[in-house]
């Protein structure tokens, strides 16, 4: 089978080989949005005069075969990409449908289509983990343990000031995975190459049926926003990555022997083959080396964003570090939200960790509400405070600080309150794009 470029020279398989790389395999997963973007761009040929009505509705009843056999639609290596396999799939409305568009804007308006999904996805994913961290540090929100800087005991906190802490750091990540999806938000369709077709295109129109809230305007600027916005995904991912990273990290702390403030579900351990009585946290160290892969994966396509205006091939190379984010993204979000209901908190060891020196600046404070200036009295209380004995004598009379936020009130209506709005937009959000998408597949043009 020739290639849709191919000239009279002969192919090269090597050079096929090495073009085409592992695109079939990637594309694969691209199939429903190539769909819908086939769908509405023929809908905008109909308008423009090229298709007639019952042609695009043999297309849609085409397509629609196409998309059920979901795993069943093979990539051949000849045909390099799904834009190809799809076109030829298609038959003779195949040979039509191409007319006003390159495969440069349909890779672009696949994995638009493919962010808005696949990162709202993801936005709900981080709101469920956050309402099971919010769960936890209900349960154990009074429950006193020390809090930590350089890794050294620093001053009293709560386990649920603690947990609040990484309900609030996931829903901050749905905060930047929302802006990513936002940049996703413009249809690229009508752009073609790069400098649009001499079609009356109604872009507008594509982009509605598409559930685009704008149209991508300038045609040029199309093909170099993709490392653009590919890069805009993967930095939200590894920003919402890093803080899941040091959850996993302060766990991989928390449930040592040395430390021993909860314990870890056994179903969520792994065993040694040597020692019996291994409990590994595997599942708590590969989240953690997880969130370590996403600054490369950054870093690539950052990378490979650096060239002149226009499409250039080097673009292909960006879907493999996007795609492979994403899904570590999800798996990681997927275990944030059970770990919690895998720990149990040790009360009792958690507050005998809670020594008398912890308690310095509370001392220092109440001198300064007697009128003492502040570094006085941190000098007053610092010799007594770095005492061995202080460091090793159970605290007494803790008082935590009580104002939104603080160990004493970690706000948890505030926090409920985000997690809830943030919810219902996001079902609203998604319900609306799938239910565009059904309109486009289950109903002919009127």
């Amino acid at each position: 089978m020739k290639k849709l470029w191919q000239t009279d020279g002969g192919l090269n398989k090597a050079v096929e080989a090495y073009t085409v790389c592992g695109d079939p395999a990637l594309d694969a997963r691209l199939l429903p949005y190539e769909v819908y973007g086939t769908l509405a761009h023929a809908a905008g040929l109909v308008k423009a005069g090229v298709l007639t009505k019952r042609e695009h509705e043999s297309l849609r009843r085409a397509l629609a075969k196409i998309a059920g056999q979901n795993g069943g639609f093979k990539i051949t290596m000849a045909q390099e990409d799904i834009h190809t396999a799809m076109e030829q799939a298609l038959g003779a409305i195949g040979l039509k449908v191409h007319a006003g568009r390159s495969r440069n804007d349909q890779v672009q308006v696949d994995l638009r289509l493919y962010l808005k999904d696949a990162l709202g996805g993801l936005c709900e994913l981080a709101c469920a983990a956050a309402g099971a961290w919010e769960d936890f540090g209900r349960r154990h929100d009074k429950v006193l343990m020390p809090g930590y800087s350089h890794l050294q005991r620093a001053m009293p906190t709560t386990v649920g000031h603690w947990a609040a802490s990484h309900a609030e750091a996931l829903l901050e990540g749905v905060r930047v995975l929302d802006f990513a999806r936002g940049e996703a938000d413009a249809c690229p369709l009508g752009s073609a190459a790069g400098y649009g077709v001499l079609l009356p295109l109604d872009r507008p129109y594509v982009a509605r049926l598409l559930g685009f809230s704008r149209v991508q305007r300038n045609t040029l600027r199309v093909q170099s926003s993709r490392p653009r916005l590919e890069a805009a995904a993967v930095s939200a991912l590894a920003l919402a990555a890093r803080d899941i990273g040091t959850l996993a990290w302060d766990l991989s702390l928390y449930i040592s022997a040395e430390f021993g403030f909860f314990a870890l579900d056994a179903a969520f351990t792994t065993g040694s083959s040597l020692m019996p009585q291994k409990r590994n946290p595997d599942v708590v160290e590969l989240t953690r080396a997880r969130a370590a892969l996403f600054p490369g994966w950054v870093s690539q396509v950052l990378s490979l964003a650096q060239l002149p205006s226009g499409y250039h091939r080097d673009y292909q190379l960006t879907k493999g570090p996007l795609l492979a984010a994403i899904d570590a993204a999800g798996q990681m979000l997927d275990m944030a939200a059970r770990l919690p209901g895998a720990l149990r908190v040790d009360a009792a060891r958690c507050q005998r960790a809670v020594t008398q020196d912890m308690l310095a600046t509370h001392e220092a404070m109440r001198l300064v509400k007697d009128g003492v200036p502040f570094r006085t009295a941190y000098r007053r209380i610092a010799g007594g405070a770095r005492k061995a004995e202080a460091a090793s004598a159970p605290a007494r009379g803790v008082e935590l600080p009580g104002y939104a936020g603080a160990p004493g009130n970690p706000d948890w209506r505030a926090i409920a309150a985000e997690r809830k709005a943030w919810q219902e937009r996001l079902v609203k959000r998604r319900a609306r794009l799938h239910a565009a998408w059904r309109r486009l597949a289950d109903r002919p043009l009127a």
